[in-house]
């Protein structure tokens, strides 16, 4: 078995052209491809991230397994050459057990344990063309793969015009910083979203792959600080790229949104706070990750600014018997969150900051050095008390803040919840699980709070074009008032908790 370090990228139409050329160079080879993707009915695989396939490469017959690895680079897999005579063109028998004995069959088994004897069958297929080469760059050995076809399931087809970049040898960085190029070259997109992923919503009559929410973070064992903030970084890192892969395609949900700005949050906390820990050598790059990604995250924010109200302003102010305001109706015409979030999320300048956020993840040439897990736990444990003081300071005098310091107050809490998620699994303690539900229940109150505010300063700008924006005005006043005592409540509990770590 092998653990594949790819990238996949799509290609805009009017560059395919261009792209074409640049893969079909004197010593590429063209390689048809055909595959029967494999699942229980249930979709048991798919929830599980696993693809299952068969699949015809020229004359041969291999039946692959692909699972999760430790981050959006990398995937689990094991292919095993089916015998069977070349020119048959139906696939052969698929057996699960050709995997036994592999991380990613032991994946597979434990995915199916409570499919009740759902057969596995083929949902969908690919059919494709491949234009492949390899090539050098930067001390590392990689594949070009350009693949154009559809991917099928019944009579519903999806068009793929993709092109893979594969590390066969060498460091990642060197597949990540030959990407970086062609993006600049070819206005490519990254999409960590596969080919089986979106086959399996095909399948399933989905118009679009489902908002990616947070997954838990497993720390590795023996983990030093370096290697175990590259790990907390590549967990949140998975959840951007998910959801931004669907929003830069389109269509797309709120919550993709939504869910993206969470990633993003959750990813800026690890820098803010476990950050400053790493020498300064191996945290130069990260430094200037950090404030791109802010930047994103700004330019993001009035986007879902409008997401938001639209949500639950609108709905209540109409429940509320408000009159009709053209501000909520429809976003400004020269709002550019609102009319271009697409094309942000493709630009060139975004899609060097994921491979760049990709690239902080990865392990240095000479590999990462051991510690223990009582090593890693004192190095994080100051960083999370000292935000930790902060928040508490602050929960107990909430009611003489004014409105940006309890912004400022809700954004630390946040902050300091994802750190604490991101390092649980050192501490499966009662007392940790306690301050994280504690979080979580200030969060929510002082969430609801923030939107009234925002909100309120939105429609006080509004009623000096439209006096029916008068009514909103009055309305959230009362609202920002009536929600000061949930928050001292959940601030008051917060403040009187222990360290926990």
């Amino acid at each position: 078995m092998s653990t594949e370090i790819e990238l996949k990228l799509r290609i805009p139409g009017d560059r395919l052209a261009a792209v074409r050329r640049a893969v079909a160079t004197r010593t590429a080879q063209l390689q048809p491809l055909a595959a029967a993707y494999f699942d229980t009915p249930g979709q048991h695989l798919a929830r599980a991230r696993i693809a299952l396939r068969l699949r015809r490469e020229g004359t041969a017959w291999v039946q692959t397994l692909k699972a999760e690895g430790a981050s959006a680079m990398q995937r689990l897999e094991h292919n095993v050459v089916v015998a069977a005579p070349a020119a048959q063109r139906r696939h052969p028998a698929l057996d699960i057990g050709r995997h036994d004995g592999t991380e990613a069959g032991a994946a597979l088994r434990l995915a199916l344990a409570d499919a009740r004897e759902q057969p596995l069958r083929a949902l969908y297929t690919t059919e494709v063309q491949r234009t492949r080469r390899v090539t050098r760059h930067g001390g590392g050995q990689v594949e070009l793969a350009l693949d154009e076809g559809h991917i099928g399931a019944g009579d519903r087809v999806l068009p793929v015009c993709e092109i893979e970049f594969e590390l066969l040898s060498g460091p990642p960085r060197a597949l990540l910083d030959l990407a970086a190029r062609w993006v600049d070259r070819f206005g490519l997109v990254l999409d960590v979203r596969s080919k089986s992923e979106r086959g399996h919503g095909l399948a399933a009559g989905l118009a679009m792959s489902p908002p990616t929410m947070a997954r838990p973070v497993r720390l590795p064992p023996r983990a030093g600080v370096a290697q175990a903030l590259a790990a907390m970084m590549a967990n949140p890192l998975g959840q951007v790229l998910a959801n931004a892969s669907q929003l830069a395609e389109g269509p797309a949900l709120p919550e993709h949104l939504h869910q993206l700005r969470v990633g993003l949050r959750r990813l800026r906390s690890v820098l803010q706070v476990f950050g400053p820990l790493l020498p300064a050598a191996e945290a130069g790059a990260d430094c200037d990750l950090a404030p791109a990604l802010a930047t994103l995250f700004g330019q993001l924010g009035a986007a879902r600014d409008r997401d938001a109200m639209a949500e639950w302003l609108l709905p209540a102010l109409r429940a509320a018997g408000a009159p009709p305001l053209a501000a909520l109706a429809s976003p400004a015409a020269d709002d550019p969150a609102a009319a271009d979030l697409a094309r942000l999320l493709r630009a060139p300048a975004t899609q060097r900051l994921w491979l760049a956020a990709l690239a902080a993840c990865q392990p240095p040439e000479d590999g990462w050095p051991a510690a223990t897990t009582a090593t890693l736990k004192s190095a994080l444990r100051e960083p999370l008390r000292r935000l930790l003081r902060q928040v508490q300071r602050d929960a107990a005098r909430f009611a003489n803040l004014d409105d940006e310091a309890r912004h400022r107050l809700r954004r630390r809490i946040k902050r300091l919840r994802y750190a604490v998620d991101s390092v649980a699994s050192l501490w499966p303690t009662g007392d940790v699980a306690r301050l994280l539900r504690l979080l979580r229940q200030a969060q929510a109150p002082l969430g609801d709070f923030n939107d009234t505010v925002v909100a309120l300063d939105h429609c006080r700008q509004w009623a000096a074009q439209d006096p029916h924006a008068w009514f909103a005005v009055g309305w959230l006043s009362a609202r920002r008032e009536a929600l000061l005592a949930p928050c001292g409540l959940a601030l008051g509990q917060l403040a009187r908790q222990g360290k926990g770590f």
